[in-house]
């Protein structure tokens, strides 16, 4: 089966909130979609959206990780910020700890010149100041000034990995907005992004009905007939 996610469903994705993506993954008995965590630092950034690349992080050792390790262009983290392919998502496996960066502004800057969508750790990034001024989509758990060699060991790309305590694997969909990050596997995201989009629409319609004074009974969830047939008349007058 073909698991690549369509152009029209990625701006579909892009369209929709993260919160809607886990009730529907749940329906389907998904209950560990939500990364705990990690936090967008720009709040003005794009919606995040794309496959996971990714990158594993062990703890470190002092007589491997020296600060020489960075000449070296195989090195993981390095390897990974020239390798990752337009579009995608870095995400980071930084065993929750975010007393060492995962990365900084440099290697951000780099994947956002090169097309990358964001990048996502489940520890901390250095130069969060100047990350939040950048039109990325970055998530990290809180800022982190030490050099990752201090803690963490890049070891392995493009591996399955934990990422705020959700199971990740290559070609993932990782969507993020202010809310978190949520991992969708990759033969449901076409499904999902399908399914979320039309939910949207009529979540929509209840919140426009909800603030004009409206009770929910009968309305959230659409157990009155009458809320049908108000909603079908509101998509076609809103064109949605």
């Amino acid at each position: 089966m073909d698991n690549e996610l369509t152009a029209e469903n990625r701006r579909k994705l892009k369209e929709i909130s993260t919160a809607s993506v886990t009730t529907a993954l749940f329906k389907r008995g998904l209950r560990n979609t939500y990364m705990q965590g990690p936090q967008r630092i720009n709040p003005d950034a794009p919606r995040l959206v794309g496959e996971a690349y990714t990158l594993r992080y062990i703890p470190s050792r002092e007589d491997l990780d020296t600060i020489d390790v960075f000449e070296d262009r195989t090195h993981p983290q390095r390897q990974g910020v020239e390798d990752i392919p337009e579009g995608h998502v870095m995400v980071i496996d930084a065993r929750g700890d975010r007393s060492a960066a995962s990365a900084g502004g440099i290697l951000l800057s780099r994947m956002m010149v090169r097309g990358v969508a964001g990048v996502v750790t489940d520890g901390g990034f250095r130069d969060s100041g100047e990350i939040a001024e950048m039109n990325f989509s970055a998530y990290h758990v809180g800022p982190s000034a030490p050099t990752n060699l201090i803690k963490h060991r890049a070891i392995a790309l493009n591996d399955p990995i934990a990422c705020g305590g959700v199971g990740v694997y290559p070609g993932d969909i990782i969507m993020g907005d202010a809310d978190g990050v949520v991992c969708i596997p990759a033969h449901l995201a076409n499904k999902i992004a399908e399914e979320v989009f039309e939910m949207t629409a009529f979540e929509d319609f209840v919140q426009e009905r909800v603030l004009a004074g409206h009770s929910t009974f009968g309305l959230y969830p659409p157990t009155d007939p009458q809320t049908k047939t108000d909603f079908a008349e509101w998509r076609k007058s809103n064109n949605r």
